[in-house]
């Protein structure tokens, strides 16, 4: 699957226990999201346009209204990363 690298870096934070939370608008839309990493960070290249990418490819998934978390099918697509020191 062709995942672009800030699409990889989100779900490579949620594969590690992060959570995205969203904002919806009066008519049901998502408005505003926000990436947090499991240390409580905000990931600030976690837009709406990524978070709707990684939504329609099933890579995220939100189950009984709790926050999106990365899926199965996220698991097995995010690829591992190297340390870059």
């Amino acid at each position: 699957m062709n995942i672009s690298r800030d699409e990889q870096r989100v779900l490579h934070a949620l594969a590690q226990g992060g959570i995205i939370r969203h904002e919806r608008a009066e008519n049901g839309r998502v408005l505003r999201v926000f990436c947090f990493t499991r240390d409580g960070f905000v990931l600030s290249n976690c837009t709406l346009e990524i978070f709707q990418r990684l939504r329609r490819k099933r890579l995220i998934e939100s189950r009984e209204s709790s926050p999106y978390r990365i899926s199965e099918k996220g698991r097995r697509a995010v690829r591992s990363q190297m340390n870059n020191r």
